[in-house]
């Protein structure tokens, strides 16, 4: 059994589609950040960094993993290699394109959204920065989905990784109407029932997870502290 401890933000996310593709037994553990239960002696024990998406096996002595990326490669291990490559080169091109999230697209987009959306003055040069940065890097992956259905031709836990970020674009004030074969990528993996399901995990109980409103004020208290 898997206790996912996560959040309804975009690497929570990561972790939920590949555990309902892959899937494996879990156990949602919600963690409120606006409360910040990330920062809990309880949790710290878990993830060191205090961030969100971590897991703990149940079935290997509570052996914990914290890091989106980490946790991905761990949960294909014990899959069976579900999503990831036995071939040297293929698993390699994987781990690539999630090192290419892990490394550019989660840490641009989210400083895109903290400037576009949360940050409590409108600082236009940071803006810019990081939404065009966020749209360069969409564009590398628009190139690397020509002729393909998925990043790597099939399904991986790369796309696991990239479709919740570029899934909140929107949020983030960039636009990807002319990126062709990264928007149908989107679509394509939206019409999984696993993407679908892992999206709606943890349930969104909690008014601030689905006003947008409610979300800024949180987001500005948690950039605040």
């Amino acid at each position: 059994m898997i206790e996912l401890y996560t959040s309804p933000t975009p690497n929570g996310h990561k972790i939920s589609i590949a555990l309902e593709e892959m899937d494996l037994e879990y156990e949602v553990k919600p963690v409120d950040l606006s409360k910040g239960e990330q920062k809990t002696n309880e949790f710290l024990e878990i993830c060191p960094n205090g961030r969100i998406p971590a897991i703990v096996d149940t079935d290997k002595n509570n052996f914990a993993v914290f890091e989106s990326g980490a946790i991905l490669l761990y949960l294909a291990e014990i899959s069976g290699g579900k999503f990831l490559p036995e071939d040297s080169q293929r698993r390699s091109e994987v781990i690539q394109w999630l090192m290419f999230q892990m490394g550019g697209v989660g840490p641009m987009q989210g400083q895109a959204n903290v400037f576009f959306r949360y940050f409590p003055e409108k600082i236009q040069a940071a803006i810019d920065r990081y939404q065009n940065e966020t749209k360069r890097l969409y564009t590398v992956l628009d190139t690397q989905l020509e002729g393909k259905d998925f990043i790597c031709n099939e399904l991986t836990i790369a796309d696991f990784a990239t479709f919740p970020w570029v899934n909140i674009h929107e949020w983030s004030g960039v636009e990807i109407g002319d990126l062709k074969n990264l928007t149908a990528w989107v679509k394509r993996c939206r019409e999984r029932p696993g993407f679908e399901a892992g999206l709606d995990v943890p349930k969104r109980l909690n008014p601030a997870d689905t006003d947008p409103e409610e979300v800024i004020k949180a987001a500005q208290k948690i950039i605040q502290k």
